[in-house]
Formats: C-alpha cells, sequence, structure tokens
C-alpha cells in the first residue's frame, strides 16, 4: 500500500496540489495500480515473443522506389531566394 508520504513525493515531483481526499484518494487507486502490475509480473511470459502490437499489422506505406526528380533549376524558380545552388533559409531572430 503506498503511504499518504508517497503520494505527497510524487505529486510534488508532477507539480501537483492535492488536497487531503485527493492524497488518500490518489493513495489508494496507486496501490490498485501497483496491485495490478505486481500481477501482471507473476505471469510466465518466457513463451510469448515480444510484438510491438497485439494483432499482426502491416506496413501501409508505398514501397520506396527512386524515381526520377525535377531538375534544380525548375525547383529553385519557385524558391523566394536561393544561396549556392539551394534554398535561402533566414536565420531566426533571436
Amino acid at each position: 500500500m503506498i503511504d499518504r508520504e508517497q503520494v505527497l513525493h510524487v505529486a510534488k515531483l508532477a507539480r501537483l496540489e492535492l488536497s487531503e481526499d485527493e492524497v488518500g484518494r490518489m493513495a489508494t487507486e496507486l496501490s490498485g495500480v501497483l496491485g495490478h502490475i505486481e500481477k501482471i509480473g507473476e505471469l510466465s511470459l518466457d513463451d510469448v515473443p515480444p510484438t510491438s502490437h497485439v494483432v499482426e499489422v502491416e506496413n501501409a506505406l508505398r514501397a520506396d522506389v527512386p524515381r526520377p526528380c525535377l531538375p534544380r533549376e525548375v525547383v529553385l524558380e519557385q524558391a523566394p531566394a536561393v544561396q549556392d545552388g539551394g534554398f535561402l533559409v533566414p536565420s531566426p531572430q533571436a
């Protein structure tokens, strides 16, 4: 069980101001969360392969196929400013 001092410490780290009622409620709720985590930790997952999704997900992106690009001169015609054969990007103002 998480005690009052631990709740106040976490609240301070999160920069939260909690009322006394909230401190008690948070202690109960956080203790419940930690209880669930302990139950998950008891599971034997040695034969379960690691995954990033619970269902099979296929790549939704198109294949990366090289294609000819526009000539540099055509692209730079639309640029508001050009320097040394590329786009001139203004420096940020401080």
